[in-house]
């Protein structure tokens, strides 16, 4: 394996004889080729850029092909959505940089060879401290739609948005020598999850233990799909009121989201990255760290309605278990009490000493999860109940198809609204921002049901 930041993962490796770079930056999975289109739809792409409609006809998310492995520089989602009636050259790609990470969209088109024809939207995420590594594949991008279409490389535009899109602004701008169009974050976090909702088939589902994933119906049903609630949680939490398209409010939000779990997991366990932490978490027992309503009571507190599984006090045992390993010491207990104080470490932890009371990585990790998660879904509720709003979507990339971040902030809804709300979740959570990117560039009315009311 490369290094991090290396070439090698980037450039197609030699001796891979009927790979072309479009399969390479598809991914080592993905062996499809990218068609190349007729004369006159690049012409007319090229004259107009902005007036090619993405026909969303038949639209389906891709889920019989195998997950691209991971690589040091990016991850490309296996939830490709096909577009099989759409045929236009497609000139720009969208990326969405945030605190944590950036999010790339790009169109691909299939080979009438090995396909039905038409093309698909592609997924990529990278770690925001690869921006380089992002930036050289959007070059790769470029080059492909080059050697594809016949255009020059400044004719393919970059959509940007999110924090990152001011910061490296310059960067992005110098490195491709495109035109880098900056859009505003929060319409672009609307405008991706309408098109979600409206468009896309088997994309918002409903999450509970007994039922996964329960996909809500579609076309959505009422037909207005307008109040709600988005709580979108990347590094921090944004929740925005929703009564229309282009009718958007930040109505609130909070500073601990995901940048909080990965900080503090990152502190607590030496866990490298967020696939890490979430893989720990799942392992976890929170119970040996969190104190539970049964810890304190025995038994259920039923006149206020809560089991005695329900957390009391988040890392609540910690202090406890340590205050009385501390009584132990000072009572001769544990005349090697010093020693362990010094030397016993949290198992995958190289900084943080917890005395002869060891916690285990998977449940630290577990009691995080919860206790942030838990956080969210109040507020959620509160501003949802404040303002009225039926619906409270969930997106972004700490939700990341987590089963227990799923459970936890339904549970949270569920419980608080006392069964009269739910939570809804999408399969593409963590790219909204980057979808809303990428459809700025279209024309008024291009969806099936008209999803988007953009600028010609």
């Amino acid at each position: 394996m490369s290094p991090p930041g290396s070439q090698a993962d980037l450039d197609p490796p030699a001796g891979r004889a009927g790979k072309t770079d479009a399969d390479i930056l598809s991914g080592p999975a993905d062996a499809r080729r990218i068609a190349a289109v007729s004369q006159s739809a690049i012409e007319d792409t090229i004259l107009r850029p902005g007036t090619v409609r993405i026909n969303v006809q038949g639209a389906f998310i891709v889920d019989d092909e195998p997950v691209t492995p991971r690589s040091e520089q990016y991850e490309h989602d296996p939830r490709d959505i096909r577009l099989p009636y759409h045929t236009a050259v497609v000139s720009h790609i969208a990326v969405d940089i945030g605190g944590s990470l950036a999010k790339i969209v790009y169109f691909s088109h299939e080979d009438d060879a090995t396909a039905v024809g038409g093309g698909r939207l592609n997924f990529l995420k990278f770690e925001t401290d690869q921006i380089d590594s992002c930036i050289e594949f959007m070059r790769k991008l470029q080059a492909e739609h080059q050697r594809l279409n016949g255009s020059a490389p400044e004719e393919l535009c970059v959509m940007a948005t999110g924090g990152g899109a001011f910061k490296y602004y310059d960067r992005i701008r110098d490195a491709l020598g495109v035109e880098v169009i900056r859009e505003d974050e929060m319409e672009c976090l609307i405008i991706g999850l309408d098109f979600f909702i409206t468009e896309i088939p088997n994309e918002v589902f409903t999450y509970s233990e007994d039922q996964p994933m329960s996909f809500v119906p579609f076309p959505p049903q009422p037909p207005s799909i307008y109040p709600y609630l988005l709580v979108n949680i990347g590094s921090g939490v944004s929740m925005i009121k929703v009564s229309g398209p282009r009718q958007y409010e930040r109505i609130g939000g909070t500073s601990l989201g995901g940048g909080t779990l990965w900080g503090l997991l990152t502190l607590l366990t030496g866990a490298r990255n967020f696939d890490d932490m979430l893989k720990l978490a799942e392992k976890g027992d929170n119970s040996t760290v969190d104190l539970l309503v049964g810890d304190i009571y025995g038994t259920d507190y039923n006149k206020i309605g809560l089991k005695s599984t329900h957390i009391a006090s988040s890392f609540g045992k910690v202090y406890k278990m340590k205050r009385t390993a501390e009584r132990e010491a000072e009572d001769g207990c544990n005349c090697d009490y010093k020693h362990h104080e010094e030397d016993e470490l949290v198992t995958g932890s190289s900084e943080l000493p917890h005395g002869p009371a060891k916690f285990r990585p998977e449940d630290i990790s577990r009691s995080l999860l919860y206790a942030v998660s838990n956080n969210i879904g109040q507020i959620a509720y509160l501003h949802a109940e404040k303002h009225q709003l039926p619906r409270i979507y969930f997106g972004g990339s700490f939700i990341g198809g987590h089963s227990q971040t799923m459970n936890t902030l339904s549970y949270a809804i569920r419980f608080w609204s006392k069964g009269t709300k739910q939570a809804y979740f999408l399969r593409h959570e963590g790219y909204l921002g980057a979808v809303g990117a990428f459809l700025k560039r279209q024309p008024r009315n291009w969806g099936r049901r008209n999803s988007f009311e953009g600028r010609a």
